[in-house]
């Protein structure tokens, strides 16, 4: 089966958006290919005229910080996100999301933008992202804009992007600070293709009694049609002392107001509901142990 007619490799932005128009809707973005060309094959899209391939774009694969702000090009791999000690540092759960994505080759390969483009709710990455309450910077209509990552998803598999027409370009997000920490756990069944039943995201700071939780995000999916973060659970959490009462409070909260569904690929509504509670007894206390230390060390990288 022919996958595509032209492969075209841009070294810019520029070039890129002037190829996508040049083609007229013709032209299909790649980077790695690890969800378009599997989904090509399966036929849930028609083979591509031409392929746009962004990975050339040095822009794009770059990890950069500016202060206590990192920009994480949409080009660089789940396996490049892995080797980062800034942002296994400083955006732990990002690292340990990322960390277990497919295998290794499809680390190698896959890119965090992809894992966004393809607005899939369960994706790992996204996962992170929407807890770490991070900016997507998109070219599309002429411009380059930065959205909040909420925006980007429109519904399951549903972008903000045309993929025949915009870009992807750039995230970015503040770095973990001082009484600070994030931590990511998911639960996957582990038969053929590692598919997360659900993932669990949490950033915390801590006020200086390093007991109190001044402020919090916490991201559980999937559980909805789009990435979007547990508020309820959030409001349980913050301005508590951090205790088993509270844990607890905030379990019961997230098992009466988080709805997942039944999923044949992934396990049952009612196993879901019950996973809510284990990832996010893993999740919260991770986290805030490491905001207490100051230390934070990536768990379960590459394990599956």
């Amino acid at each position: 089966m022919k996958l595509w007619n032209r492969y075209l490799t841009p070294g810019s932005v520029e070039e890129a958006l002037g190829l996508l128009r040049q083609h007229g809707g013709a032209a299909r973005v790649i980077a790695g290919g690890t969800d378009l060309l599997l989904d090509i094959r399966q036929g849930n899209h028609p083979p591509a005229d031409v392929l746009i391939d962004i990975t050339c774009i040095p822009e794009l694969g770059e990890i950069t910080q500016k202060g206590d702000r990192v920009t994480v090009g949409a080009g660089v791999t789940h396996s490049a996100i892995v080797r980062s000690a800034l942002l296994g540092a400083r955006a732990t759960c990002l690292v340990e999301g990322c960390g277990v994505v497919g295998g290794p080759q499809v680390r190698n390969v896959a890119t965090l933008g992809g894992n966004v483009a393809h607005a899939l709710p369960a994706a790992d990455g996204t996962t992170s992202l929407v807890a770490l309450d991070a900016e997507v910077e998109i070219a599309q209509g002429g411009e380059r804009r930065w959205v909040p990552i909420g925006a980007m998803f429109k519904g399951p598999g549903q972008s903000l992007l045309d993929p025949t027409h915009d870009l992807l370009l750039n995230f970015r997000f503040r770095l973990s600070g001082a009484g600070e920490a994030t931590a990511f756990t998911r639960i996957m069944r582990p038969q053929g293709v590692a598919l997360p039943v659900l993932g669990c995201a949490v950033w915390v700071r801590l006020e200086s009694d390093e007991q109190t939780i001044e402020d919090v995000r916490v991201c559980v999916g999937p559980v909805g049609p789009v990435p979007m973060r547990a508020e309820s659970v959030e409001a349980v959490l913050r301005g508590g002392r951090f205790s088993d009462d509270v844990l607890n409070r905030a379990v019961s909260t997230a098992r009466r107001d988080l709805h997942p569904r039944t999923s044949k690929y992934r396990a049952t509504a009612d196993y879901r509901v019950e996973m809510i509670e284990v990832v996010l007894r893993r999740a919260l206390p991770l986290a805030v142990e490491r905001a207490q230390s100051g230390e934070a060390v990536p768990q379960g990288i590459g394990l599956q």
